[in-house]
């Protein structure tokens, strides 16, 4: 910029040379130029400034969830219907599942000495809400023979509080890229690719933004643990035994569990899994992805936008539908929430992972 000043006004000067106007003269027409470009200047880089604002890639600034959905609340719009191949849902949870196909199931003994060697106690978690990242593979047998009913349900938490925190960690790292993405004018190549294979993962085809933000959140880990509970009777079912089952969900396909009472009729069986955290990350992907669950998402998302926390017995209200039972299986899930206070956990955090931890299990 000074170089082009400099320049004109080199060029200025020599023009009143060569018409032979007095010193006066030239102090004055020059003295006119340069305040003439100075006002001017400010003008046509705001202008310039604006064309170039005008072409740029509208900027999505706001973290509002249900933002996009206001418009059309009338019709109640939040979430669009799609078919998706279900089979994408799950590749992560196949993968996790092929990783540990050799896992050791550890007796109750070990597993309760692990946790004394370590400091896993669940009254120091509900004081300073630090969790010792102690990740089990599957249930111990010996849980169903534990008389004392207290020691049962906190020996049951223990083993999946981490696998929940840890799962909803996953998700909190992807909706912390996700908005970083979201507020970027260009996204890279690579960053394409993961959103392409985070619309998989929530079954969104039509890639719609939107759905996403709605479908990529957590579980409030006292819900979790509560379904877990219910659907196991903390830890000693058939189902959590011999298939890792922690949430009792449904498939129509070969690898699966039998209910013993069900009709020969209906074809489906419960998930197995390899490991248990398989089993929580399935169960956070049906809530967030399965149609039946909209109402549970739209609630969740009215949450966030409201600035409150993910309150478990406001969210388990739109779970009427995961059970048979309807209504009174939600009264029984905010009946365990509040019997065994479980809420205190929700605002829990998992401890990084550590040599030393890794080599006492």
């Amino acid at each position: 910029m000074r170089k082009i000043f400099k320049n004109k006004k080199i060029k200025v000067f020599k023009t009143l040379d060569e018409n032979n106007l007095g010193p006066l003269a030239r102090i004055f027409l020059s003295s006119f130029v340069i305040i003439f470009i100075f006002y001017s200047l400010p003008i046509i880089i705001n202008f310039t400034d604006n064309n170039i604002l005008n072409t740029k890639e509208f900027r999505n600034n706001s973290k509002t969830v249900l933002a996009y959905a206001l418009d059309n609340q009338k019709n109640k719009i939040f979430e669009k219907d799609e078919n998706y191949d279900e089979s994408d849902l799950l590749v992560d949870i196949y993968s996790l599942n092929e990783k540990e196909t050799d896992a050791v199931r550890l007796d109750a003994t070990t597993i309760k000495q692990l946790y004394e060697d370590t400091g896993y106690k669940l009254d120091d978690i509900r004081k300073n809400k630090l969790v010792k990242p102690v990740a089990l593979d599957s249930f111990p047998r010996e849980i169903k023979m534990i008389e004392n009913t207290k020691k049962r349900k906190e020996f049951f938490i223990q083993i999946v509080l981490p696998l929940i925190l840890q799962e909803n960690n996953n998700i909190r790292l992807d909706r912390k890229r996700l908005f970083s993405i979201i507020n970027k004018s260009n996204n890279s190549d690579l960053e394409k690719k993961w959103l392409d294979k985070k619309y998989k993962q929530y079954g969104i085809p039509s890639k719609d933004l939107s759905t996403l933000k709605i479908r990529m959140d957590e579980i409030p880990v006292s819900l979790a643990l509560a379904q877990a509970a219910k659907e196991t009777g903390w830890g000693t079912s058939r189902f959590a035994q011999e298939g890792n089952a922690l949430f009792g969900q449904w498939t129509w396909s070969g690898e699966g569990l039998k209910p013993k009472e069900a009709d020969e009729s209906k074809g489906h069986k419960v998930m197995r899994f390899n490991v248990l955290q398989a089993s929580v990350r399935a169960y956070q992907r049906n809530l967030n992805t399965h149609k039946t669950y909209k109402e549970f998402r739209i609630a969740r998302a009215y949450l966030r936008d409201s600035g409150k926390s993910l309150d478990s017995i406001i969210l388990s209200q739109y779970l009427d539908e995961y059970a048979e039972t309807g209504q009174q299986y939600v009264k029984t899930l905010q009946k365990i929430i509040e019997q065994n206070d479980l809420k205190d956990f929700d605002n829990a955090k998992l401890l990084p992972s550590s040599l030393e931890l890794e080599s006492l299990i």
